[in-house]
């Protein structure tokens, strides 16, 4: 507030001497005009008149609008000036406040580092007379421990000894016990060595028995086996001979069946084709297929159109062995 009427009164002055300036100027433009009014005269005589070069009053209106126009300059420059001494005086103001106020700051934080440089030493003061009461209780504690390690090295020499004279009670009852129990053990295993030794004999003995009569045993299994095996033997042969005689059978049947439908004439007589059939049972009886043939080739051709006139040939029931034979046969087809 007190910089701010400081600023008006700077201002005031220059507007007063502004306000003069004009006064003066309007007197000066006024002072160059005739007011003056000429006296009447009695009629009859003549009127003196007042002439007015309008030359001269254009020459004295341009010499007052140049005199306003300098003076106006001059106010100008010098409202400029004042303007820029302000402005300067602002300027420096707000510095010399800036640097005002960066001192404050700089006492303010002077004194806040003082304070805490203040907190500091009374903590550390604080902080070293704690380290030493700590100190003299650690002493004491260590007085106490030092004074309860020889109460308690004591009581442990006074139990040492008494362990070692236990242990030495013990270790001599533990020795006569030892004896005792060896002794038992003695008696006990020389016990267990004659009833292990008559075991061991009556086991031997049952052994002997049981190996003859497993001999034995085994004897009339391989007899039995031995019979039984040549029965399979023979029953083996005789039945693999009627499955080929079977098959045989069978397969001349299929060969009678082709060259009864087979059309030939006297000229494929001699001649021969092996046909070979895959059959393929349905039922009673199994469709044949050709796999291939080989031989003559116009007996072949006709052997072919001949299984295909059969269409189905006849299977044995309940010979499975048999029809598994029967399934991939050739067949040699003769004409006659």
């Amino acid at each position: 507030m007190k910089t701010k009427k400081k600023n008006n009164k700077e201002y005031l002055k220059p507007t007063l001497i502004s306000v003069v300036l004009h006064l003066l100027l309007v007197v000066i433009l006024l002072w160059g005009t005739d007011f003056h009014m000429s006296e009447p005269k009695p009629a009859g005589q003549m009127v003196q008149a007042v002439v007015i070069d309008p030359a001269l009053v254009q020459k004295q209106a341009q010499q007052i609008k140049r005199q306003r126009e300098a003076a106006a300059r001059k106010e100008q420059d010098r409202l400029d000036k004042l303007r820029r001494e302000s402005e300067l005086l602002e300027k420096n103001r707000k510095a010399e406040e800036a640097r005002i106020r960066n001192l404050k700051e700089q006492q303010a934080k002077a004194a806040q580092a003082a304070r805490e440089a203040e907190k500091r030493r009374v903590a550390q003061e604080k902080q070293q007379a704690e380290a030493a009461k700590k100190a003299a209780l650690e002493k004491q504690k260590l007085a106490k421990l030092e004074a309860e390690r020889k109460a308690q090295a004591a009581a442990a020499a006074k139990a040492k000894a008494e362990r070692i004279a236990r242990e030495k009670a013990a270790k001599e009852k533990a020795a006569k016990q030892a004896a005792e129990k060896a002794r038992r053990e003695r008696i006990a295993k020389e016990k267990a060595a004659k009833a292990a030794a008559e075991k061991a004999r009556q086991e031997k003995l049952a052994k002997e028995r049981a190996a003859k009569l497993a001999a034995e045993k085994n004897a009339a299994l391989n007899s039995i086996a031995a019979q039984m095996q040549s029965e399979a033997k023979q029953s083996a042969s005789a039945r693999a001979k009627y499955v080929a005689s079977e098959v045989d059978r069978y397969g001349q049947m299929y060969t009678n069946l082709i060259e009864q439908n087979l059309y030939t004439d006297d000229s494929y007589k001699g001649l021969v084709c092996k046909v070979h059939l895959k059959l393929v049972p349905a039922g009673s009886s199994a469709f044949a297929t050709i796999l291939g043939v080989s031989g003559d080739k116009t007996v072949c051709g006709a052997a072919r159109r001949a299984v295909a006139q059969v269409g189905s040939f006849p299977i044995p029931q309940n010979e499975p062995n048999v029809v598994e034979q029967l399934r991939d046969i050739t067949l040699n087809v003769k004409p006659q």
